[in-house]
């Protein structure tokens, strides 16, 4: 049980930072002063946070099969 309030936990946290950095990317992209290379590296990581929050919630569902 304490795991899963630690994921849970965690699970928060990475879509906050996956919020953030979309909206850091959306006004970025408004600006038009953006770097294309910063915000290629941003989209990355925004991908990568993505791939987090899937692998979080996986953990969260159930191995045993009924």
């Amino acid at each position: 049980m304490q795991d899963e309030v630690q994921i849970r936990n965690l699970l928060t946290q990475v879509k906050k930072n996956h919020s953030e950095l979309d909206e850091t990317i959306i006004r970025l992209i408004q600006l038009g002063t953006h770097d294309q290379l910063h915000l290629r590296r941003l989209k990355k990581r925004k991908l990568q946070l993505k791939d987090q929050i899937t692998a979080l919630n996986s953990n969260l569902i159930p191995d045993d099969i009924a």
